[in-house]
């Protein structure tokens, strides 16, 4: 999830799943935009099952032949899925130091805390490394808006994280708040100059007041509608990846 990193949110119903993962690892993947291994995926909950690439042409196969049956759909996908193995040096065995990091109140005592972290540690540790990175590269305002939505998403139901996303994104999108998403598709995926002049540049300059701005509706705003969202196709079940709800 790197959106913090172009002047974006973690949106799209992210706080959704983010907020119920074990832990804070929601908070620690929402804030630094770190990416998961397969494995990695598996061990936190976020995928039910794992095949190695090996085998995905063979399970594709397999499932081409087979009818609209989901029990013989899960039959097939555990024939082929595994027990991944996750690297020492991967995030998700360094839950108890994530949850002591991440669990914060805001981003300045999170960055504070792996400052810390580091200093204690006094051995290189890769993955505070990259935190500590990521959050000094991305927009501070986009990283308080991530971590107000993750924490406000626990006990919510998709429907009502994804219409707070969209709220959230139709204010980023009119320029009437502010401009860091502009700015950071300009310096990320434009120009490529990786240098992106945030408004406000640090993350004690964003004050409480300009985050509520992004969580409320512009009601004048004629080009922002309200969410549309369509009935469930199958309103009678639920689907459940690893400790999710979806």
């Amino acid at each position: 999830m790197p959106e913090a990193a172009i002047g974006l949110f973690t949106d799209v119903g992210a706080s959704y799943f983010l907020s119920q993962l074990p832990g804070y690892l929601g908070e620690y993947l929402g804030l630094t935009g770190t990416r998961l291994a397969g494995g990695e995926m598996f061990a936190c909950g976020l995928a039910t099952h794992f095949v190695p690439s090996k085998d995905l042409r063979l399970l594709e196969n397999e499932l081409e032949q087979l009818g609209p049956n989901e029990s013989s759909i899960t039959e097939i996908v555990k024939k082929y899925s595994q027990q991944p193995c996750v690297k020492e040096d991967s995030p998700c065995t360094s839950m108890e130091l994530i949850n002591k990091c991440f669990s914060k109140n805001t981003v300045e005592e999170v960055l504070q805390a792996l400052l810390n972290e580091k200093d204690t540690c006094g051995v290189a540790n890769k993955w505070i490394d990259n935190a500590i990175n990521s959050i000094k590269k991305a927009c501070p305002l986009s990283l308080k808006i991530s971590l107000r939505s993750i924490r406000e998403a626990h006990g919510q139901t998709l429907a009502q994280c994804l219409n707070q996303d969209y709220i959230i994104f139709g204010n980023t999108l009119s320029r009437r708040i502010g401009t860091n998403f502009y700015e950071g598709g300009r310096a990320m995926l434009i120009n490529k100059d990786m240098k992106p002049k945030w408004e406000p540049s640090k993350l004690e300059l964003v004050s409480n007041e300009m985050v509520d701005r992004y969580f409320i509706q512009l009601d004048d705003d004629e080009d922002v509608k309200p969410l549309q969202l369509p009935a469930p196709a199958m309103s009678s079940q639920e689907f459940t990846v690893g400790h999710a709800r979806l």
